[in-house]
């Protein structure tokens, strides 16, 4: 009887995170200002609780009773994650625990106050004070063999280490550049120009989400900073933002949005460990999938053309073939989740390498505005005006983020596998998506990946998705093909 009151104990910890996801949700979406001190004290005594839970000493007396020889891989992958949760948990002190969640807090607040006033100063404070938590944190978490950043980083893609994902990311680094430079030469087609109504935007991208899949009785879409996806099951939500001379920052983030949102709807158990998503990486190549595959093809140009100039009340663009052009425009840009599929993956190589200097101690908090400035200009060569366009335009570290970054390019790696296999299995995926009739996409995607949970590792599940074992290779020939094609290369 052990195994159910096992699962049991799991199901009500899954369930107070969720909670604990709903109170960030509301901090960023609809809190008051005056909130923020509460609601800090409020999180930080819910991750004690959940932290408690984690390390009930009775865990490991229910796992050593329970008889594995039985069990579905689901079940003993349900044991296993208990058993890294519980080891995670006691390593790590109480006070640790609900002062790092108390620190998020308060940082997503000071970060987005310095965001606003474009100086990086006002942010310093919490940023030291996070860092030094995460340092903690990864001197708790860390074997004697590993690095504290792979501590940090094994949260959010599970076995990956920084020595091994480096040379994969940096491997994107020599093709990008070089297309980079290719197109740099060429005449840049005509952007979106004129003005979208914030309303107008947002009934748009609520007409998008639900066409391709996402369930609205499931969830709802919101206005916030800095976008993002939150929840499972049947309570997933998503955010967005606008600006109304720029519909497309709005409708590409609700696509990117809304592919994570897909995965949590589709989740098999929304309570269960081995129901929950496989890893960041595999997390993000769903939504850099419907963003990018989907959301930017040429096939989707032709259903998103007529519904912009419908919802805009006419386009200065005047075709589909246009706007695939201005949506694929290649241009060296500022922000990360504005960039084209072109800079991409060099904005994240940026990142990666500043958040693993962070935690090493190699790079400190004052320091980092200037490192972060004079490398941007070394990789995109651009002088970076303010901090809002540069060092304060990710909320990330201020939530305690570390480790996340090189998950984004792991997932388009990962979705290029996965359209990779696709086009070769559903012949009439192009149709599908000039149509905007993308069910038989989604329901592909839930059988190979969705519903398969975290039972197996990444790689292996993408591999067993795809027939190949994951590499940076379609993604390079994605990428060549398509820009040579828009760009007359």
């Amino acid at each position: 009887m052990s195994l159910p009151v096992l699962l049991n104990h799991l199901k009500q910890s899954a369930a107070l995170g969720q909670v604990a996801g709903l109170l960030e949700w509301d901090q960023e979406a609809i809190m008051p200002v005056r909130g923020a001190e509460q609601r800090a004290e409020q999180s930080g005594t819910l991750a004690a609780v959940i932290h408690a839970r984690n390390a009930d000493p009775r865990i490991p007396e229910w796992i050593d009773s329970i008889d594995r020889d039985d069990l579905s891989a689901f079940d003993r992958r349900n044991i296993d994650e208990a058993q890294r949760a519980y080891d995670q948990a006691t390593k790590i002190p109480s006070r640790l625990a609900e002062e790092s969640a108390k620190a998020a807090s308060e940082g997503q607040r000071a970060w987005a106050a310095a965001r606003a006033a474009k100086n990086f100063s006002q942010f310093v404070p919490a940023l030291k004070r996070n860092i030094a938590l995460k340092r903690e944190e990864a001197s708790c978490l860390a074997g004697p063999d590993m690095d504290h950043y792979d501590a940090l980083l094994d949260q959010f893609e599970p076995g990956a280490r920084a020595q091994e994902l480096l040379p994969l990311l940096e491997s994107l680094r020599p093709s990008l550049v070089a297309l980079r430079e290719k197109i740099a030469g060429k005449a840049a087609p005509e952007p979106l120009s004129g003005h979208f109504p914030a309303t107008a935007q947002m009934d748009l991208a609520r007409k998008i989400a639900a066409r391709i899949g996402y369930d609205f009785e499931a969830g709802r879409i919101d206005t916030v900073v800095h976008p993002f996806c939150s929840g499972s099951g049947s309570d997933v939500r998503i955010t967005t933002r606008t600006d109304e001379a720029d519909p497309l920052n709005c409708l590409y983030s609700t696509v990117h949005e809304v592919g994570h949102a897909l995965y949590a709807q589709g989740a098999p158990d929304p309570f269960l460990p081995a129901a929950d998503y496989c890893s960041m990486g595999v997390h993000e190549s769903q939504s850099r999938f419907w963003e990018n595959q989907v959301g930017r093809s040429r096939a989707f140009a032709d259903w998103l053309h007529p519904a912009m100039d419908e919802a805009f009340g006419g386009l200065n663009i005047a075709s589909p073939d246009g706007l695939y052009a201005a949506v694929n425009r290649v241009e060296t840009g500022f922000i990360r989740t504005e960039a084209d599929e072109v800079h991409y993956n060099l904005h994240i190589l940026l990142r990666f390498e500043l958040e693993r200097e962070l935690i090493s101690g190699a790079l400190e908090v004052d320091d980092l505005e200037e490192a972060w400035n004079t490398r941007f200009e070394r990789d995109f060569g651009l002088t970076v005006p303010d901090a809002s366009l540069g060092v304060l335009q990710d909320v990330h570290w201020s939530l305690g983020l570390f480790g996340y970054f090189p998950t984004y390019s792991l997932g388009n790696i990962y979705s290029a596998c996965l359209d990779k296999a696709m086009l070769a299995t559903l012949p009439d995926r192009e149709a599908m998506i000039r149509s905007a009739e993308t069910q038989p996409i989604l329901d592909w995607l839930r059988e190979r990946i969705h519903s398969r949970g975290r039972v197996i590792p990444a790689p292996e599940l993408i591999e067993q998705a795809t027939g190949e074992a994951p590499s940076a290779e379609p993604l390079v020939s994605y990428l060549e093909a398509k820009f040579s094609t828009l760009y007359d290369l």
